[in-house]
């Protein structure tokens, strides 16, 4: 049965396209929905994306170490999708790109125009410089393509060290690092045009690995430990309800009646994590949902979840997601969420 609300993605595949890169992407946007719930006993689902290859030809060919080809569409055929995914190039680090596929350049121009989301892995990021989509942004490849980009396209902020980089601030230009980046690129699309939750079981199904930054942006910052305190558990709950409040865990110390050494002593064989850094984790992960569903400022959230000094919150969001503020919103926040007057405020006071 087909899902007509899934997103459309366009995977380029071109003569230089590395195979295992085209394939993998397209097999792991494909069982978006479905492959885990089939593995663990669900409903069936429905495909939440629908990922198909084009290319300036319709015919068969063979790309990089002579893997064959089938497109499904054309250039001139398809529409503007949702998503654009140019994968991996098979390049020398003195070729030459910029006088080659003119017509798949002008078509990737026009799919930004109109409002697609171009992803590229790896040095697909070469063509997209080619294209002219990363003058005056930054933009990453593999480092080995980093004297190309910097000859070639001095336009380019090239920046050889993080595995992802957001190019624009709406979030639809992503350039990602090295080889295996395809595996980093899928979590994020998948994240972004489904759910961080997709995203996270899509990875596990796959072993794919999140690289550079981890997987600290998807990770849930709480999680009930199983045990048998009832103490600690009444600690949590209260927790739970009141953590925005000031003196959150001096409170919780008087609510459960126990003496505060006894009851981090406890709390922290119970569940792993000391008082303090549980009740941190409740407020990043309410700001966390803020961000990814409103439009208040970084300085707004703060507040709304119990921190008196917004520079605190900031670094406290820094070191347990690996994102600021600004850069989660944009990873996460929906595309074509409203934006309004306090979602302009943001763009200049998230970080």
């Amino acid at each position: 049965m087909r899902n007509s609300a899934a997103v459309d993605a366009l995977i380029l595949a071109l003569p230089e396209t590395a195979g295992s890169a085209l394939y993998g992407m397209l097999d792991v946007l494909a069982a978006t929905g479905t492959i885990w719930r089939e593995l663990v006993g669900e409903e069936p689902g429905l495909p939440l994306i629908r990922p198909r290859i084009v290319s300036p030809e319709e015919r068969p060919f063979r790309c990089g170490n002579g893997i064959p080809v089938s497109p499904d569409v054309t250039i001139a055929q398809a529409r503007a999708p949702d998503v654009v995914i140019v994968p991996e190039l098979w390049l020398a680090p003195t070729d030459d790109i910029r006088d080659r596929h003119s017509g798949v350049k002008q078509w990737l121009r026009h799919c930004y125009e109109s409002g697609s989301s171009i992803y590229s892995a790896c040095s697909g990021s070469v063509l997209l410089a080619a294209a002219g989509l990363l003058d005056g942004r930054e933009a990453t490849s593999h480092w080995g393509y980093q004297d190309l980009l910097r000859r070639n396209f001095p336009k380019v902020k090239f920046n050889p060290a993080p595995n992802l980089v957001i190019a624009d601030p709406t979030g639809r230009i992503v350039t990602a690092g090295g080889t295996t980046s395809w595996h980093d690129l899928a979590i994020h699309i998948i994240s972004r045009h489904c759910s961080p939750g997709e995203a996270l079981r899509i990875a596990k199904v796959y072993l794919l690995k999140w690289h550079g930054e981890g997987q600290l942006p998807y990770a849930s910052l709480v999680r009930r430990q199983p045990h048998a305190d009832s103490i600690v558990r009444k600690a949590e709950g209260w927790l739970a309800a009141h953590y925005r409040e000031p003196h959150a865990v001096a409170a919780v110390v008087k609510e459960c009646g126990i003496p505060e050494r006894s009851l981090k002593r406890r709390f922290k064989v119970a569940t792993g994590s000391t008082l303090i850094t549980y009740a941190q984790n409740l407020r990043i992960e309410e700001a966390k949902r803020l961000l990814e569903t409103g439009n208040s400022t970084a300085d707004e959230i703060a507040a709304l979840v119990g921190y008196e000094n917004p520079a605190f919150f900031r670094r406290v969001f820094k070191r347990t997601t690996g994102l600021t503020p600004g850069a989660y919103r944009r990873m996460f926040r929906p595309l074509g969420a409203a934006s309004g007057t306090k979602g302009k405020k943001l763009s200049q006071n998230a970080d």
